[in-house]
């Protein structure tokens, strides 16, 4: 399932519907991404993620399906935001359920890795300094494209 939107969400209870009447899946695996300050001398006050409505739901789509391809998964839940958000409010939720642990860790993983890599979202950093468009980076197209060569044994 994807949810692309605007509003905060609260992921025990995303956790708590998607799992609810579920007693087949033995494993949860579950990330949370959010926004963090920064390391640099001028903290991020905020970064704005914009997306083209439709576009961005089909790739997420896409992504998801890939997951469900590899993996033996009984559910999948990603729940993405956008618009403007502050240092610690949650940008990310991917949920994964399966009947055993290690294709729901790889999953969850998989989706993160190419979600930040390949969702159509375009992210703007802002600072007391000004604001920069951002970009993946080297680690995470790295993270991403090791998938290329394992695709998971499923």
């Amino acid at each position: 399932m994807i949810k692309v939107q605007q509003d905060p969400f609260d992921a025990g209870a995303e956790l708590s519907r998607l799992r609810k009447g579920n007693t087949t899946s033995g494993a949860t695996a579950m990330f949370v991404g959010t926004v963090r300050e920064g390391s640099g001398i001028e903290k991020i006050s905020a970064m704005t993620l914009e997306h083209y409505p439709g576009m961005t739901e089909k790739a997420l789509g896409d992504i998801e399906a890939q997951a469900h391809e590899r993996w033996p998964l009984d559910e999948t839940l990603i729940v993405h935001r956008y618009g403007r958000m502050e240092p610690g409010e949650d940008i990310v939720l991917v949920i994964v359920l399966s009947a055993h642990r290690a294709a729901a860790f790889e999953a969850c993983e998989f989706l993160m890795d190419w979600l930040k890599t390949s969702a159509p979202f375009w992210k703007l950093e802002t600072r007391s300094d000004g604001a920069d468009w951002v970009a993946a980076e080297e680690r995470d197209n790295t993270a991403r494209d090791r998938w290329l060569k394992d695709p998971g044994n499923g």
